[in-house]
This record gives structure tokens, sequence and C-alpha cells, in this order.
């Protein structure tokens, strides 16, 4: 009895497991592709599978017949030999290469499509480039061409390519959008390019949003390493943009505690935070996050909710929060509960469009 509960038990988990991974938010599944890189990568998938669940179920019902129909009846009866059989060893030769050769053809010619970059390459190329710097444990997107450089955040237009250029400054990470797909590794001393496209029918479905991850261990935080991706049409994406290029007045503060604020980070935080999107600090002296837009976003540290509260909490003791981070902590007295309070209303008030 207690074998068979075991069993049982085995039996249950495994279904679970099979139920489960079916799941999958479409934000942020790989079986929900939501554009033309994560459509053919599916296909991949959907392949390769096919073949092996086609290979298993063949060779479980040969093996079935044959157990079957040329077992042993006797103890003096010897099966039927069959070595030397020119035409079995044909058959059992040909057909993997055949299978390697549908899974090889398709899968090769999709490497060679998703590794050409050649039109942001070309001068006076109209192509959307986005250079990606990757960081313990935040990301940086700048755009060349329109010269403005955020974090966190990533916004692109839909239904047109997006050239991305990856790099990191410190450790090896991995730039995943699953949803649209990926994922490529980002080196310190090599340069990866790539190309996604968004569907925009797909991204009206969840908001306009996707959400980005490391793929590569990195550190203590690795699995706090996200990023929001916000896939609009191209009017929306322009708009934005020269938002982020008009941005002095935009931010301004106005009120008594945001200029207080504002002195405040002047003080403690201008070192390694930007507060302008036209970003001529040397990309390597980039220290921490951008936070131009900062009081736009969703999230904090690309994890915690987007309010005071937690922007102080994640001030005061951001290690806490994501262990690891080169982030230093002011939890020793060194703001009071006064500036803190300034410090927050003046990054709150970071917005470019209402």
């Amino acid at each position: 009895m207690k074998r068979f509960a075991k069993w049982r038990l085995a039996a249950m988990m495994s279904l679970l497991a099979l139920v489960l991974s079916g799941c999958g938010k479409p934000f942020l599944s790989t079986l929900q592709p939501a554009g033309e890189v994560a459509e053919m990568q599916y296909g991949l998938m959907k392949l390769s599978t096919g073949i092996m669940v086609g290979v298993v179920l063949i060779v479980t019902l040969i093996f079935v017949i044959v157990m079957f129909r040329f077992r042993r009846k006797s103890d003096d009866e010897i099966p039927k030999q069959v070595e030397g059989n020119h035409t079995l060893e044909i058959i059992w030769t040909v057909i993997p290469i055949l299978l390697l050769l549908v899974l090889a053809v398709p899968t090769v010619a999709a490497t060679f499509k998703l590794a050409d970059v050649s039109e942001a390459e070309k001068k006076n190329s109209d192509a959307l480039v986005i250079n990606v710097r990757a960081s313990l444990y935040w990301w940086e997107f700048e755009y060349p061409n329109e010269k403005i450089v955020t974090s966190q955040e990533l916004v692109v237009p839909t239904d047109e390519k997006v050239y991305f250029n990856l790099k990191a400054s410190d450790v090896k990470h991995s730039f995943w959008i699953p949803a649209v797909g990926g994922k490529m590794d980002t080196n310190t001393d090599t340069l990866n390019k790539f190309w996604l496209e968004f569907d925009g029918e797909k991204a009206e479905e969840v908001g306009n949003i996707f959400y980005g991850k490391c793929a590569e261990l990195c550190g203590p935080s690795h699995a706090l390493m996200d990023f929001k991706v916000k896939a609009v049409p191209r009017d929306e994406f322009d708009s934005w943009v020269t938002a982020m290029q008009d941005v002095e007045e935009a931010v301004a503060p106005t009120t008594a505690d945001a200029q207080a604020g504002q002195e405040v980070f002047n003080q403690s935080c201008i070192t390694c935070h930007a507060v302008t999107p036209a970003n001529t600090t040397p990309e390597a002296a980039r220290q921490g996050p951008n936070l131009t837009n900062f009081g736009d976003r969703d999230y904090i540290a690309g994890i915690l909710k987007h309010d005071e509260e937690n922007l102080e909490n994640w001030i005061r003791e951001p290690d806490k929060y994501k262990p690891g981070t080169l982030m230093p902590g002011f939890d020793k007295g060194q703001l009071s509960d006064e500036q803190l309070d300034q410090l927050s209303a003046y990054l709150m008030g970071l917005k470019i469009q209402e």
C-alpha cells in the first residue's frame, strides 16, 4: 500500500507539472508569441517537439509489437536472427539523417535571418537602434539617433524591426523578453546585435506592456533584474521621443518640497544618477540608472510598486530588496525623514507626459 501511495503521489505531481506547463501570462510567456522572432522560435519549438514525440511513439510502438510478437515461447526456442540485414540498417541510418535535415534546415535559416542587422548598420538608415547596457542589477537603454538615455523601462514602436546592441558593464548578463523573442547574452568585451519585432495586435491584448528579464545567472539578485517594455504605435513612440527631448521644463520642480528635494538630490545622488535624457557622461562612467522620467514609471528598481513609501524604503535600504546591489543605502542617518520626503517628492515629479 505504501508503494502504491508513492506511485499515486508521483503520478499526481507529474500531472500537475503537465498542467502548470501550459500556464503563462501573455506578456511573459514564450508559448504566447507576440512578434516575428517569437513566432519563428515558437515554430521551431513545435517542430522539434513534434519530431521527438513522434520518434518516441514509433519506438514505443515497435517495442510493444516486438515484445509480444517475437517473445520467446519456450526455453528451447531461438528467435530468428537478423544480423546483417542491409535493408534494416539502411532504414535506421537514413531516417535519423532525414529527421536531422528537417530540423537543421529551418533552424539554420532562422539563425541567419535573426542575425541579419545590416539595415541598422547602413549609413543614414531610418532603422531604430537601441543600445542596451546591463549592470548589477539594472538596465540602461540608449537611443543614439534620438540622443536619449533612459533606464529600467524600454519604450519601442510596434510592427517594425527594432535593432539592439547589447553590452554589459560588469559581469555577463542576458537580455530576454520572453513573449517577443530572445535571449541574447550581454558581454563586457564584445558587442552582440540582434533585432526584435513587437506585434501591434498582440501588444494591445496585453495593454501594450511586456516584461523582460535577465536570463544569465549574474549574482544574488539575478531573479530581480527585471525591466518593463512599453510597445506602442509609431505615433505614440514619436510623441514619447519628443517629450523626452524637451524634458527640461517638464521635470522642473513645482512645489517647495520638490525644490528642496532637488537640492538633496544634487548633494547626495547626482554623482551616480542623471536626470537629463541626453546623457553626455561616457557610457562606462554611468554608475546608476537614468532617472529622467522616473515619475512616469510603474516600478521602483524594477520590482517594487511605484509609490513614495516604497521609494523611501528603497533609498534607505536598497540591499534589503536587491541583495548585492551597488547602490549605497541611507539608513544610518545620512538623510533625515524630512529630507527623504522632499527627495521622494522631487523624484516622483520627474514626469514627461501626463
